[in-house]
């Protein structure tokens, strides 16, 4: 049966590629003759070992094919002009073969430059994908096949592919299974339609809220990020095709979250930097097998990662055991000489880079402005072979482990239209982002809103009917969106009348300087606010939608302020004034500092930057029809000057200054977060009990078992994010106040009880030592079951000797 499935692989791509009159056949019933000789290579022998094909291809490769194998080919209307293979391909430097083609044939939702004809329907983007690879692999030499690669942080970057909302509120999620769940489905959807190697997850700690990419991130907590981003790599790569972790290292918190022509300068010491920023991409390395890692383009104490032997070397490959193949972010390589000016002309800076460990160079340039200086270096002797030929089998090596050079082609394009974006895909989508929901605030519970006894409701504020923030650029494209106003208008029917007014826009003309200069309010901004006052004035509840959209937050958009931006804030406060209950829907990608709403407003529901399902799962949970159960994977600060704010902290960090006592007169400062790491409500309520901690006395390398139970003490069912955090004691070194080790989202019907599990390796417990050895040291340890980092349950400890 194998061999007939094969035969049929073969049959197909043979019908599929054709060969041009008087060329011999390459497509054999269980082999493929890429160098077109008429001998079955060893690399060609599907039998053969990995590294036995690797080194013989590499064995019958000359240099312009090697070089080739380091440079990505950007895709269509970025820097590859033909949609489809040309007779010029054979002018341009990929003749010889090329390691990637990125984001071709797939269309970004707002530069309209890449919309083509060729990504939907899905099949016909399979069929174009197989036209291409079928280029390279019967029109150059060696038949090297293209690795595709595409993003994939919020859903496949894909038109009409499956939406999921951005990382910031996947990881509000904290479920696991969901987690991986979305993995699979951006892997399946990848491979039908010809993609090989997706760009996700985002394994960065974003250590700063200000930071415009703090919503692609999962959180601000390693061991959150590690559990979700390794759930989201075995995902994709479940399905066959490449995860390729981004930025490895120490991106996440540029100086003073300064982004765009910045990207430089993070203050981070050495033990935090692991403790904190490399914790996620050494656990999902070790544990996941991530086929790729993209470089970052920021330094580091001086040097910068994409040409640091230390980082792309000692620590990738070496220590973590990384195996598959480094691409450099856009720009990391220029910056070498551009910005960091480490190197003393660009030339220079591909050797460092090459030398450093990258494999293969990705940016929106064409690829001979890479390859071109790289073969230069060689023919000057400024980098050996022996380099050169390190760094093309790893890229080789990944190629084999995705069976490119086994089955080249997509095997069934006309399948491409029931793999991709399926109803259950479509209810997935929907289920995620309820999930992401978190629920801040619900003063007498206000929430959730009774259809039946609410007839007028005015949905308002610049984001009501607005779906831009749907879509994203490292998302799906085209969708259909539904904004909040058209959700709740749907969802009330005949029931309500449902009336929106805008209020005012996202930002005002002066903006972002009227963040530090205050400019009154123009006449027309006077107008459009009392025209929602007074329709307020006529409703019964008042849902006003506010934060942020995508010109305003995401990569090179750093904010210097985290307020409602523009008039939003005195829009809010007139909807107060008129004395009817508000409920606060936020759309934004990074925590705000919504002191003014959190002390006034009687609800308020975080919604991140959902996907196009938004006002369907917003209105739903308003109504009651879902019950929030999200938990925040942020701090939110009560102000930009309390920043750096963030869990885990050290001991005293964060603390308070005394009001009394010696030297107590330090009273000068607002304390403390708007809402703490891990918070979230529900209409629901629980109650946590019998803990048990064993064993309490313990060798440093055993194990410890945790159990509790938690019982749904509320009339709805509802979702409870249980987490475990872990408090050493004293130490050789200072430590974290505590560290989270555990956690599980949780469904419970009413009077449900469950008992939870949980169980501590010696690595949940290992510090970095004095001499920076990863160490678990004797002495006492509390272990705190709680709803939050701060709201803790319950409470016990046990001893290392």
């Amino acid at each position: 049966m194998k061999h007939y499935k094969i035969l049929l692989v073969f049959a197909f791509s043979f019908l599929l590629t054709g060969m041009k009159d008087g060329r011999k056949n390459i497509y054999h019933t269980d082999w493929i003759d890429f160098n077109k000789n008429g001998k079955k290579e060893i690399f060609e022998d599907s039998k053969a070992p990995l590294e036995a094909r690797v080194n013989n291809l590499l064995s019958l490769m000359n240099v312009n094919e090697k070089t080739c194998q380091l440079a990505t080919l950007y895709g269509y209307a970025r820097v590859l002009e033909d949609e489809l293979p040309t007779a010029a391909w054979k002018d341009r430097v990929w003749k010889d073969g090329i390691a990637n083609i990125d984001e071709h044939l797939n269309t970004i939702w707002n530069q309209e430059k890449t919309h083509t004809g060729y990504a939907f329907p899905y099949s016909t983007h399979a069929e174009a994908i197989n036209k291409v690879q079928k280029w390279f692999v019967e029109e150059t030499r060696m038949g090297i096949p293209v690795d595709f690669t595409n993003e994939g942080v919020h859903g496949l970057c894909h038109e009409k592919a499956t939406p999921l909302p951005a990382p910031i509120g996947i990881g509000s999620t904290w479920n696991k299974a969901l987690v991986r769940k979305a993995g699979e489905i951006v892997g399946r959807e990848a491979k039908a339609l010809g993609y090989t190697n997706v760009y996700a997850p985002i394994l960065d700690v974003a250590r700063d809220q200000r930071w415009g990419r703090v919503l692609e991130c999962y959180g601000e907590d390693p061991f959150h990020i590690a559990e979700l981003g390794k759930q989201m790599t075995l995902g994709i790569q479940s399905q066959g095709v490449a995860s390729t972790l981004k930025h490895f290292a120490v991106y996440s918190i540029p100086k003073g979250a300064r982004d765009g022509d910045a990207r430089t300068d993070p203050h981070v010491a050495p033990r935090e930097m692991f403790q904190l920023h490399m914790y996620p991409f050494e656990r999902v390395i070790k544990e996941a097998a991530p086929m790729g890692v993209m470089s970052s383009y920021n330094d580091y104490d001086g040097v910068p990662i994409t040409a640091s032997y230390y980082f792309l070397t000692e620590l990738l490959r070496e220590k973590y055991g990384f195996n598959g193949y480094v691409v450099s972010d856009s720009e990391a390589v220029e910056y070498v000489s551009e910005k960091h000016r480490v190197a003393k002309d660009y030339k220079e800076a591909v050797r460092q880079v090459v030398e450093a460990g990258l494999n293969v160079r990705t940016t929106f340039r064409t690829p001979e402005s890479f390859i071109e200086p790289l073969r230069e270096l060689i023919n000057e002797g400024k980098i050996s072979m022996k380099t050169i030929d390190s760094r093309v089998a790893d890229v080789l090596r990944v190629k084999f482990r995705l069976g490119l050079f086994d089955s080249p082609y997509v095997r069934n394009p006309k399948a491409a239209d029931k793999l991709v974006h399926t109803a259950d895909d479509e209810a997935f989508s929907k289920q995620i982002n309820r999930e992401s929901l978190v629920l801040l605030k619900n003063e007498n519970n206000l929430l959730p809103l009774d259809i039946n006894k609410t007839k007028k409701i005015l949905v308002t504020g610049p984001l009501a009917d607005e779906v831009s923030f749907t879509y994203s650029r490292y998302g799906p494209a085209f969708n259909p969106s539904v904004s909040v106003f058209e959700g709740v208008k749907k969802y009330a029917g005949n029931k309500a009348d449902v009336r929106f007014v805008k209020g005012c826009d996202i930002v005002d003309p002066d903006w972002p300087g009227s963040e530090i200069i205050p400019v009154p309010l123009s006449v027309q901004e006077q107008k459009d606010i009392a025209a929602a006052v007074v329709q307020a004035q006529q409703s019964d509840i008042i849902i006003a939608v506010v934060g942020e959209d995508e010109k305003r937050v995401g990569e090179t958009k750093s904010r210097t302020s985290l307020g409602l931006p523009g008039r939003q804030s005195q829009l809010v406060q007139a909807l107060y004034a008129t004395g009817k209950p508000v409920v606060l829907v936020l759309i934004n990608g990074q925590p705000l500092t919504i002191n003014w709403e959190n002390k006034f407003l009687p609800a308020i529901l975080e919604a991140w930057f959902p996907s196009t399902a938004a006002g369907e799962v917003i209105a739903e949970t308003l109504f009651g029809d879902y019950n929030p159960g999200g938990k925040l994977s942020v701090t939110f600060p009560k102000t930009v000057g309390q920043i750096p704010l963030n869990f885990p902290y050290k001991p005293g960090s964060q603390a308070g200054q005394p009001g009394a006592g010696p030297n107590g007169y330090g009273n000068t400062r607002v304390l403390g977060s708007l809402y703490p790491f891990g918070y979230g409500l529900s209409y629901t309520t629980f109650e946590y009990s019998d803990l048990k901690v064993t064993p309490n006395l313990l060798k440093s390398q055993a194990n410890v078992q945790v159990s509790f139970k938690i019982k749904n003490t509320g009339m709805r069912a509802g979702d409870e994010v249980v987490q475990l955090y872990v408090k050493d004691l004293v130490s050789s070194v200072t430590t974290y106040e505590s560290i989270l080790r555990g956690f599980e989202r949780v469904h419970l019907k009413p009077n449900e009880i469950k008992t939870i599990h949980f169980t501590l390796q010696p690595e949940d417990l290992t510090i970095l030592d004095k001499n920076m050895n990863w160490t678990v040291e004797p002495g006492d340890f509390d272990v705190m079951i709680g709803s939050s980092s701060v709201d803790i349950k319950l409470k016990d400890s046990f001893t290392v000797q």
